[in-house]
């Protein structure tokens, strides 16, 4: 038997984000711009596939000849002549959804291999049975053969995805550990390169190493060219030898570049126009520059009606932490929903002195984003988030400004929940919950979005030897004393704190995010006064403490490392406020109805405000000094601290791990309906996706 986390039942619950209506409200220029830009990034979005798994895309493209030439409906009655159950046929739908849902093998949640849930010789008898089968019989058995073992591999190192020993990723070749990634991290900051935009293969040559490092470009190598030129090339360093090359998704990336082209023709102003020119030029050239430039363009173009951001963006499945996995996603405003976080961005100045830190920690000027609830038309990727803040430059982030969406159409579905299936919580909280969590959780994701993730000054130096701070006066409320470490040149906090950068920085903007929800002014913006104001608090300190329980689910006891960025920092967090005490939360292991484990939490509403916020104060300007400050060394030994898993203590976390997978239930799936209208080119197709 299979350990159930490895495949995806067959009931796994599918939420329709519905999203015709905002389109159709579009006017025809405006719907030409979307379509455009919406054929980018699902080109784009492929790219993803050769970021998780030397075996994804060949998946992909075995599923997509075998869908393009039978329907759903049409490969059941194969199925049945094949020897399948309805089940197992059942099975491979569920498997062929969860992998466009993740493009790729990998859960986009989780980083836990998945497989199909049918035995590997029914699957083979429906490939073979297929008309894409039937028509080109070679390339569909060739296939079949260069993915087939490996869809079905759990071999340890196969089962979730990491760096050397601790799993399988495609940032790097497999013969790569974290030594060459941090020397190669160095390699690129001596040149000033970024890493989101490339890979490492490793080649070992007899007397050293040679590292290849490829930019995203649709630029091949070998042709002239004078962007980025100096970038590319041979280099010795550090008596290894490094090779820079574009052409990484060359073909991708080209097609990405076309349409992003096409859809300037139908931008409605500037900012639109060179902001897709400046993209253009960073996924032909492999410059981040340009990318960044665009970026730029993105963050001045203020209240578009269709909002939209391409690129390689979130470092979560880098093993490393530099990476970014390609993402796009195109968007209508929801403009009833979007006047509320416009007063919450309003109200941000008054807000950010509330933080616990000293001013001189924070920003010198807040730069006021844009803060819009859109409904996704378009979003190509591993998966659909409910709130985003970007771009992800800390120089952008901190002298010229940001964006920040919040996903209405995905909020409205994605944490609807059954009251049966509510686990670890008392019966009495079951209703509250049900009644406030989506409304707790706009308020969650709108805090760690614009205060969170838009919040705290990191103290630097340029390459000039200018400071942004007086170094010879900032004192650190933590110790007392001068200020002694900051970033230099052309550092950031990804290059410095790696590894655990991205679970970090989403753990310190959910601590901003269950502070700051305990101020009226705050919960007033979103509609909530008095006693639903008080439930909204409590529902939303109390998902927090669920989700960190929930979190065990992505903590791999093996290599003792955690698969999931945001369930490492919830779980973090359940452990600074168990380590509050005075009984402001409970965790207890119990036997369940049916007579398995179970366990149940309880939060002290009476102690939020006084016990929990003084927990979380502490915390959490301890999170933003060692982040400000560059200390790695510091911010590593605390998060590292919490982020143990284990049985010593008061709790066994590694037991009630199993109980927490005993009683689970799958992430939905997104599919996004968008219906072709008169106005939209004759290769509009109705989307369905994610």
């Amino acid at each position: 038997m299979v350990d159930s986390q490895y495949y995806l039942p067959n009931d796994i619950g599918v939420s329709a984000l519905h999203c015709g209506e905002a389109f159709h409200l579009l006017s025809p220029q405006e719907k030409m711009y979307a379509h455009y830009l919406s054929r980018a990034a699902w080109y784009g979005g492929l790219v993803v596939l050769l970021q998780t798994s030397p075996e994804s895309a060949d998946i992909f493209v075995l599923l997509q000849r075998i869908f393009r030439k039978q329907t759903p409906a049409q490969l059941e009655q194969v199925a049945t002549a094949a020897g399948l159950s309805s089940e197992e046929y059942q099975a491979f739908l569920v498997y062929a959804a969860g992998l466009y849902a993740n493009m790729g093998n990998y859960k986009s949640f989780g980083d836990t291999k998945f497989i199909p849930n049918l035995p590997k010789d029914k699957l083979k008898a429906l490939v073979r049975a297929s008309q894409a089968f039937q028509d080109q019989p070679a390339e569909m058995e060739a296939l079949w053969d260069s993915c087939s073992c490996l869809l079905y591999s759990l071999e340890n190192k196969q089962k979730q995805l990491g760096l050397g020993d601790k799993g399988i990723t495609t940032y790097f070749s497999g013969n790569c550990c974290l030594e060459d990634a941090e020397l190669t991290q160095k390699f690129l900051d001596s040149k000033k390169l970024s890493a989101y935009n490339t890979r490492l293969f490793k080649k070992d040559s007899g007397e050293k190493a040679c590292y290849e490092v490829r930019l995203a470009s649709a630029v091949q190598k070998g042709q002239n060219c004078s962007e980025c030129e100096s970038c590319c090339g041979s280099f010795n360093f550090e008596d290894k030898e490094f090779t820079v090359k574009r052409g990484d998704y060359g073909p991708l990336m080209e097609k990405v570049c076309s349409y992003l082209q096409q859809a300037q023709t139908y931008a409605a102003n500037d900012n639109q126009r060179k902001m897709l020119e400046e993209y253009r030029r960073s996924f032909t050239f492999g410059s981040v520059d340009a990318h960044k430039e665009g970026s730029r363009y993105w963050i001045k173009d203020k209240g578009p009606i269709v909002e939209s951001y391409i690129g390689f963006i979130e470092s979560y499945r880098d093993p490393f932490g530099s990476r970014g996995e390609f993402e796009g996603f195109v968007a209508v405003v929801n403009k009833a929903m979007s006047e509320r976080f416009a007063r919450l961005v309003s109200s941000a100045e008054v807000l950010l002195p509330e933080l616990p830190w000293p001013k001189e920690f924070e920003k010198d000027t807040f730069l006021k984003p844009d803060f819009t609830s859109l409904d996704v038309l378009t979003f190509a990727g591993s998966g659909i988030p409910a709130g985003i803040n970007i771009p992800n430059y800390d120089d952008i982030r901190q002298s010229e400004g940001f964006k920040n969406v919040s996903l209405g159409n995905v909020l409205a579905v994605a944490y609807a929940t059954q009251k049966e299936k509510l686990t670890f919580l008392e019966e009495e909280d079951k209703d509250l919950f049900i009644k406030w969590k989506g409304p707790s959780f706009e308020v969650q994701v709108g805090l760690h979005e614009l205060l969170g993730h838009g919040s705290g000054k990191l103290f630097v130096q340029d390459d000039n030897g200018k400071f942004n701070f007086d170094q010879s006066k900032m004192m650190n409320p933590e110790t007392g004393e001068v200020v002694s470490s900051w970033y230099r040149g052309s550092e950031t906090w990804d290059s410095k704190f790696t590894t655990i950068a991205s679970s970090y920085e989403e753990c310190r903007a959910e601590c901003v995010g269950l502070y700051l929800c305990l101020n009226k002014q705050v919960l007033s913006i979103f509609g909530h006064e008095d006693k639903d104001a008080e439930d909204v608090v409590y529902i939303n300190w109390l998902s927090m403490v669920r989700a960190g329980l929930l979190g065990l689910e992505f903590y791999t006891p093996e290599s003792k490392s955690w698969r999931q960025a945001h369930m490492q920092a919830r779980f973090v967090i359940l452990r600074v406020l168990l380590e509050a005490g005075e009984g402001l939360v409970g965790l207890k292991e119990v036997t369940g109805q049916d007579g398995k484990p179970d366990a149940r939490i309880t939060l002290d509403r009476s102690k939020i405000h006084t016990v929990g916020k003084n927990a979380i104060h502490r915390f959490l300007r301890k999170l933003q000094v060692f982040k400000s400050t560059a200390d790695v060394e510091g911010g590593r030994a605390l998060y590292d601290n919490y982020s143990t898993v284990d049985n010593g203590g008061a709790h066994d976390f590694l037991r009630l791990r199993e109980t927490v997978l005993l009683r689970k239930e799958d992430r939905k799936m997104f599919a996004t309906f968008v219906f072709a209208s008169k106005t939209t080119p004759s290769s509009w197709r109705p989307t369905f996706w994610h």
